[in-house]
Parts: structure tokens; sequence; C-alpha cells
């Protein structure tokens, strides 16, 4: 197969946000006002607080600024799994967090539960699913540790070579875990938009192209620096407008972009992840492939792929390379990346070989907000007046609800149990400035692929991560 050629056609427009149904842009704040609460951000954390901020409280004046369009930066970019875990996995919740995982795994699925709640009682149009995830070993070393894992009462169910070829078509497969609860499907673009739709509904105040350059302490409140892009008189250039918020609360949502915090400058690195689409299966195609229970799919390696498939037959495939850029760089130029496309395609194309005619219609990238323990971290400032929760390193479609009811509690004032968690009250370590951050980073990497090709067994470098709680282990 000619993957160039395959790729040739696609779009570069992430395809969740190449919609039709993507809403019509808001305006931007063009003046100074008050709020009981300010959200920084208009993606799934900044979204899932606004709703819930509402729920806790009709009447509370919510005010949401997004610095680009609801949903367009990692949350409109990603494969949809809605994921049970606020851990990134229950085995790195172990490492990380031993005297509280159990505690957190059932968090985690009450609110995954909420998450289906919210969506059934707003009437929600987001493709919502309830397939779970399959968890395949492509090499012979991965299969023994997802048997061990076969428990049919808590809804893990371990299939063999034989039988999950009957599940799907893979010659790459060598067995699978079936986590059939704890993972659904969604259109995440159309959950955003879905979000924005019912928050709006509810009153609270959006706009967009509004992006917060300050968060500084008023005493009583917090004032909330913005600037936007207006259009210039008479044809001419483009001007920014400048306004302020005066804000009781402030819940920072930004995630993989700048912190507004300094002492969460250090604690997050934009990691970049690339995806393709396919074009949409035919029936023959289909049953080339098996595929009817339309799981998610993840493979068991360190350098893993995710795949799915969409609404209307596509297969959204992703993952392999994670690229970090010296200096933490967030820039537009790096979403795409030819190489990483052409190694995404061959990989898929022996993953389904059946599928061989199929092409592609969309190729993307974008950056995930990594921090060193691998799920979302929380902090305060300003006596408690602004939270801030990151970090959810592309696990955060689920999670980000949950850091959003997390960020409310905090800026209640109250003690609750979720505010007293270790998980919530413990920082992960920061990392290291450049040029430390980037040499590290590419170590990693390298040792990560080396054990890849050494039966998962991890070496020295990856041993001493694991030892200072920088470790990962899903």
């Amino acid at each position: 197969m000619d993957v160039n050629a395959a790729l040739a056609d696609a779009s570069t427009v992430p395809f969740w946000l190449d919609s039709e149904q993507r809403t019509k842009p808001l305006p931007p704040l063009s003046h100074d006002l008050e709020a009981d609460l300010v959200i920084v951000g208009g993606g799934f954390t900044g979204l899932w607080t606004a709703l819930q901020a509402k729920e806790r409280d009709p009447k509370r004046h919510v005010v949401l600024v997004e610095a680009n369009s609801i949903g367009w930066a990692a949350s409109g970019r990603n494969g949809g799994f809605c994921a049970a875990s606020l851990t990134h996995g229950y085995d790195n919740g172990e490492s990380h967090l031993p005297k509280e995982n159990e505690r957190l795994a059932q968090l985690g699925r009450e609110n995954l539960a909420a998450i289906g709640e919210a969506v059934t009682r707003y009437g929600m149009d987001v493709e919502f699913e309830r397939t779970g995830e399959l968890d395949v070993a492509t090499e012979d070393y991965q299969v023994p540790e997802l048997r061990e894992a076969h428990d049919p009462e808590a809804g893990f169910i371990f299939y063999n070579q034989e039988e999950l070829a009957q599940i799907v078509k893979s010659p790459t497969y060598k067995g699978a875990l079936w986590d059939s609860r704890e993972v659904v499907m969604v259109n995440p673009a159309k959950l955003c938009w879905e979000l924005l739709r019912v928050i709006r509904e509810l009153g609270v105040e959006v706009f967009e192209g509004t992006k917060v350059t300050d968060v500084s302490d008023r005493k009583s409140t917090v004032q909330v620096t913005t600037s936007s892009q207006v259009d210039g008189q008479d044809g001419g250039q483009d001007a920014e407008d400048s306004a302020t918020i005066s804000a009781k609360r402030v819940a920072l949502a930004t995630n993989v972009f700048p912190s507004l915090l300094k002492r969460a400058s250090l604690h997050t690195v934009p990691v970049y992840d690339y995806a393709l689409m396919t074009e949409p299966l035919d029936d023959e195609q289909l049953e080339s492939i098996g595929w009817g229970g339309r799981q998610g799919i993840g493979d068991c390696a360190n350098r893993f792929h995710y795949y799915r498939l969409s609404a209307d037959n596509r297969i959204l495939f992703g993952g392999w390379d994670a690229v970090y850029h010296y200096g933490r760089q967030v820039s537009w130029k790096y979403d795409q990346r030819p190489e990483t496309f052409e190694t995404l395609a061959e990989h898929f194309y022996e993953t389904f070989p059946q599928l061989a005619d199929l092409k592609f219609s969309h190729k993307w990238g974008g950056p995930i907000d990594t921090c060193s323990r691998f799920f979302s971290f929380f902090t305060t400032a300003y006596g408690k007046k602004v939270a801030m929760a990151a970090g959810f390193t592309g696990l955060g479609v689920g999670a980000s609800r949950f850091a959003g009811t997390v960020m409310l509690d905090l800026l209640s004032g109250q003690d609750t149990e979720l505010t007293q968690l270790e998980m919530v009250r413990r920082m992960p370590l920061p990392f290291p400035p450049e040029p430390v951050a980037w040499l590290g980073i590419q170590m990693t990497t390298n040792a990560l692929i080396k054990a890849d090709g050494n039966e998962g067994r991890r070496g020295p470098l990856l041993k001493a991560l694991d030892a200072v709680g920088m470790g990962f282990d899903s």
C-alpha cells in the first residue's frame, strides 16, 4: 500500500471539528463586568465546571471566557475515549496513591455514571456508546498480564487469540482484555458543543476570542484581565481590545497552555499526539474486520495506538509518537507531522491488511498536558479564591468533569471529601527547566522504546523514575 497516496487527500482539519454542526462563533468580551465565578478555558474542564456551578446554585452569575473557540484544542481533537479512571489506569494510581486508589477508582465510576446521567438529562446528542475498551496484546509477552486481570464480576473479560478473532479480526492480535464497564465512546467535539448549549440555556455568559492575560488578587475579589481582537473601523487593521472582570471566584481550566499561576508553571509540559481518520467503511469492509461490538481499542506497548469506530463507520487511528518541542512550545505549526502520519498509516494497514484499499479523510495533531504523575493535579491561590486543574495526560474526557467538581469544592472554602484527598492536596513533582527538561524527555522516550523492544523490561532510567515517583504504568 502506498501510504502517501492514501494520505494525499486527507484534510488537515481535525475530523470532529470538521462538521456543519460546529457552533457559530460567539463575540469576545468588550466591556468590564462583575461575576460570581469566572471560568478560564472552554474545553471539557471549563464546560463541566460551568455546568456544575449552575446546578449547585442556579442564581450564581457564571462567566466563561475562551481564547479561541469552544472545544478547539485538545477537547475537540482527541479519540473520544471517556474512561472512568481518574488516575490514568488503576496500576498508575496504585503506584502514586496506594492508600486511596480504591476510593479514587470508585469515585471515577461515579463520575462516569454522572456524565451518562447528564447526557440523558439534558438530551445531549454526543454519540454516547457504552462499548468498553479492548486492551489488545500484539506481542506474546503481553498476554499473561492481561490473562491475570480476567475478572468477569468486575467487568474485565480476557479473550485468547482464537476468541478475539471472532470479535475483531487482525493478524497482529495475540489476546485482549475487555474493560466492559468503565469506558464509553463519545464524539468529543459534539460533547463540547452540547455542553456549551446547556450552560448557555442555564444562564452562563460565554465569550470566545477572549484571552486572559492576568489574574491578580484584589483582597475581596480577583481581577481577571482579558484581551481580544476587534475589527478595525472602516476596513482598517484589527485592533486589540481589553476588558476586566471582577470575580468573587476563578476556576482556571487552561490545561496545556501556559499557567496563569506561576507556582504551576513547571508542572506540565505539552506533548503532541497525532491521529488519522479513514473514509467510511462499506458493509463488505466492516464484515472483513468484525468489530460488531464497536469497542474502543488500545494496544499494550509503551508507544501505543488507540483506535475506534465513528458513528458513520470510519476508523480513527492515533497514538504512537508523543513529541515534545524544546522550550514547552505550543504552536499550530506542530499540528501537522508528515512522518508520524506515514508511520500511523503503515501501522494501520499492518493491523487491518484487509482494508488495503481504504484511504484517509483527515489527519491532525495537537498538544496534551502531561504532568509527572500522568493524571490531574490541583492548586489554589489568593486565599482559595482561585482554583486550577491540569495534567490530564490524554485521559481527560471523563476526568475533566471530576476536576470541575473538585475545583468548585476548593472554591467553596469548605472541607469536603474531595478537598481532603491526597490526590487533591499533593502536587506532582515539577519538570525541570530547559535544557534539562528536553534532555530528560528525550532520554525517557528512548528508554520506553528500548523497553518495548525488550519484552517490556524496564531499564535503569525507567526504574529510577519509578523510584522517585515519575514513572508510568497504565
